[in-house]
């Protein structure tokens, strides 16, 4: 088989902007530059592209749309949400529950918080990225404020039972956030249906512009400013809005999601599962049934992840692995590891995350390519010699 010249297997890291979503924003790059909080001609049209993006983005998870505030990011909404958490209720307490597979954005807030006095309880999760509901009950303690459970892991595609937690916390009359910026766009999601009362969104995740996300918050919940200053976004989050990228973020979104059903990438994903696990000491990682349809994730024997990667790209496959090499560190993915996989392991793992645009042909490429790299690498290997 020929070299094909770039396949895209790192989505779950970031998207290609869509030509929709793209032609979407342009308008407001060039000719429709005005800050939508001035009250002229140009301002009122951005502004009204900016009020008709937050109404496109409401109706996509069931929301309102004075309940979406827009942010630079999945980051950023995480951190908004939790930190508004605890000083909403500083007076009912400072207990937290999460799970140990949550991103970055959510477990370094709730480390900054620890060393700020608040107390926070990691869920123990199964081989599958699974938590437990029980575990979920007992843990709930008189101060608890905030239970922040993410809808689907990044690494391993597992789709948690956010719908089954969020009906706990409701039970119980916590607040409960979830973090949906991987799946919002590949999966259906009803924040009604998942008894959320804040949910983090992301743009350049499902084809929009990078450095544009969303909070969504339920009617009634005041959020407290992470940003202070002109009072944007309903002086919830001060700064001017970045329009062009919030109607990319939009667009993308309302132009995928009627089409969900027909996008079927669970089968390239199934087979890319079923031929790779053809590779001696290859594991899956991640729920084998509720898992997000674009990812398929594994672990190799013997073989360090970001030599992988390396060898990947010289063939023109792009992927990640759960190693966080890009941050410049060397330790093993947290996810992996709290799923009860060994150090050695979690240094071996590799995501291969699919989007609409992904073809038969990139499948078999790397079904091809694939294990020669592991072979190749398992030959200059002590520990698979051993």
């Amino acid at each position: 088989m020929e070299l094909i010249e770039i396949v895209y297997l790192d989505n779950a890291a970031t998207a290609r902007m869509t030509d929709v979503a793209f032609n979407a924003m342009l308008p407001y790059l060039t000719d429709g530059y005005g800050n939508p909080s001035a009250i002229y001609s140009v301002g009122r049209d951005a502004k009204h592209a900016l009020e008709n993006s937050r109404r496109l983005i409401a109706n996509s998870i069931n929301a309102q749309p004075e309940e979406i505030y827009f942010t630079s990011g999945g980051t950023e909404s995480d951190n908004w949400a939790i930190k508004s958490a605890v000083e909403l209720n500083i007076s009912k307490g400072s207990h937290i529950i999460t799970s140990p597979i949550e991103h970055p954005a959510v477990l370094n807030t709730l480390k900054h918080l620890e060393k700020r006095g608040c107390a926070v309880t990691y869920l123990s999760v199964d081989k599958y990225g699974q938590i437990s509901l029980d575990e979920l009950s007992r843990s709930i303690r008189n101060d608890t404020i905030l239970i922040t459970v993410m809808t689907a892991n990044n690494e391993i595609g597992t789709i948690l039972p956010i719908s089954e937690v969020g009906a706990i916390a409701k039970e119980k009359g916590i607040l409960f956030h979830t973090d949906a910026v991987q799946a919002v766009g590949h999966i259906h999601i009803d924040v009604a249906a998942l008894n959320a009362d804040m949910l983090s969104l992301s743009s350049h995740k499902l084809g929009g512009a990078k450095g544009v996300g969303a909070l969504y918050a339920k009617n009634g919940l005041r959020l407290t400013p992470l940003l202070h200053g002109g009072g944007q976004e309903r002086a919830g989050r001060s700064g001017t809005e970045n329009v062009a990228g919030i109607v990319s973020f939009a667009a993308a979104l309302d132009n995928v999601l009627p089409r969900l059903p027909l996008i079927n990438l669970s089968k390239r994903r199934d087979k890319l599962i079923h031929e790779i696990l053809k590779i001696p000491r290859s594991h899956l990682t991640g729920d084998p049934v509720n898992r997000l349809p674009g990812i398929a994730s594994f672990v190799f024997e013997a073989v360090e992840g970001e030599s992988m990667l390396l060898l990947l790209d010289q063939l023109g496959i792009c992927a990640s692995s759960g190693s966080a090499c890009s941050s410049g560190s060397l330790d093993p993915s947290h996810v992996l590891l709290a799923t009860g996989l060994s150090h050695e392991a979690a240094h071996g793992s590799l995501r291969l995350s699919l989007s609409e645009e992904t073809t038969d042909d990139d499948i078999n490429y790397v079904i091809e390519k694939l294990p020669e790299v592991v072979a190749k690498l398992r030959q200059m290997s002590p520990l698979w010699h051993e």
